[in-house]
């Protein structure tokens, strides 16, 4: 840590208040992880980082507060791998508090349950039921939904990919549920909105002209079913997808595992999903750490 302080003032001439808050940050992160485990500043990883973000904001620093203390955090560990002495920076997924955080909406799972008894057994509730045990079972952008082709569904396998607007992918797998409502509309109605047979460069979720289901036409379906349920107004291809990460979290899941499952970058949108579940920090660590 001294050699870095040194380094930043003589080799980035940084003024002498600066140099004395990145000590200070540095020492209060390393008293954290030694409250938490005898752990060194050379010894954490990115759980430890998400954590610490985590307690920062559930401690009501403010958002400058915040982003100062992971950049300065960010910087030291750049440091440490550009020294040889690390080989990742646990703070390079951390990206810098832009106002205030997005609120999380989700359903209970309850609401859930009730939103997939909702449609009916005709093509119309064939195709709903579908879509909305594909959107709640993978975490689906709409984005995602609207642009899934038959190529990028594997029934036999139960796992489909995900296309994003900027033709990224992501393989997620598909829960039973969501695979035998996908089954049924596939197998038994799809073919009848069409008038034809799919190939595999067709779109799998289209109206009764065939055509593929747009960004509005997939909210509007999701509000009447909302209102069934007494949700129109929450109701919408954002409540799904959070409801989805919610939910894996306050039955066991990981921040990691949920990432990779919803292809979000920045894992500040985790830490947003795991403040309004019932894990604590320590589960994190528990689930995360080899020696937690």
């Amino acid at each position: 840590m001294r050699e870095f302080i040194e380094y930043m003032r003589t080799e980035k001439r940084k003024a002498e208040n600066t140099l004395i808050a990145y000590e200070r940050d540095l020492l209060a992160f390393e008293k954290y992880l030694k409250d938490r485990g005898s752990k060194g500043l050379e010894d954490c990883d990115g759980s430890d980082a998400v954590a610490y973000v985590m307690e920062l904001g559930n401690s009501n620093k403010s958002k400058a507060t915040i982003n100062r203390k992971v950049s300065a955090l960010r910087t030291y560990y750049d440091y440490l791998i550009g020294k040889g002495l690390m080989s990742e920076n646990p703070f390079s997924r951390i990206k810098a508090v832009k106002g205030d955080r997005r609120r999380i909406d989700y359903l209970s799972i309850d609401e859930a349950a009730r939103l997939m008894e909702l449609p009916l057994d005709d093509r119309k509730g064939v195709r709903d039921k579908a879509l909305l045990e594909f959107m709640y079972g993978t975490g689906a952008r709409v984005t995602e939904v609207v642009r899934l082709q038959f190529a990028d569904v594997n029934l036999r396998m139960n796992f489909v990919t995900l296309r994003d607007a900027n033709d990224e992918s992501r393989i997620v797998p598909l829960g039973r549920y969501a695979s035998e409502a996908m089954s049924a509309y596939i197998n038994e109605v799809y073919d009848s909105f069409r008038g034809m047979p799919h190939t595999d460069e067709d779109y799998v979720f289209v109206n009764f002209r065939g055509e593929p289901l747009t960004r509005q036409g997939i909210w509007k379906i999701l509000k009447d079913y909302g209102a069934e349920i007494g949700a129109a107004d929450r109701m919408t291809p954002q409540i799904l997808r959070d409801s989805f990460a919610v939910h894996i979290l306050q039955n066991g899941g990981d921040l990691k595992t949920l990432q990779e499952l919803m292809g979000f970058e920045d894992m500040s949108v985790g830490i947003a999903y795991l403040a309004v579940t019932d894990i604590h920090v320590r589960d994190v660590f528990s689930k995360c750490h080899p020696r937690a």
